[in-house]
């Protein structure tokens, strides 16, 4: 249960539709908070908010450079997450819904280091 709770930090993350333009303007490569704040017309503190959510589920990277934070996506982690969502989502021999002998709560997902990235 405990590699689920690891995968919905993610999916937590991607739940608001600021984040997820933030994660697709850096896309486009590494952008300072205040680039960011000229093109989403929002508060420092939302845009603080946001960016601690997705930092702390590791999709983006922040650096302090002089007195601006830079943000960069974190592309192994966006990789891994999505070879995840491939793994639980395709049709597999040892699918969860297969396993008669263990509780589903002790089957672990097959992470490729997941949480490493």
């Amino acid at each position: 249960m405990e590699q689920y709770k690891k995968l919905t930090t993610i999916c937590k993350a991607l739940s608001d539709p600021a984040r997820v333009q933030i994660l697709d303007m850096l896309s486009c490569g590494e952008m300072c908070a205040c680039e960011l704040l000229q093109r989403l017309q929002i508060s420092q503190s939302t845009l603080s908010h946001h960016m601690k959510v997705l930092i702390n589920s590791k999709l983006v990277i922040g650096k302090k450079k002089a007195t601006w934070m830079n943000y960069s996506l974190n592309s192994e982690r966006i990789s891994s997450f999505h070879e995840l969502l491939i793994a639980i989502t395709e049709p597999k021999d040892e699918c969860i819904c297969n396993i008669s002998s263990k509780s589903v709560s002790d089957e672990p997902i097959k992470w490729n280091d997941f949480d490493n990235k």
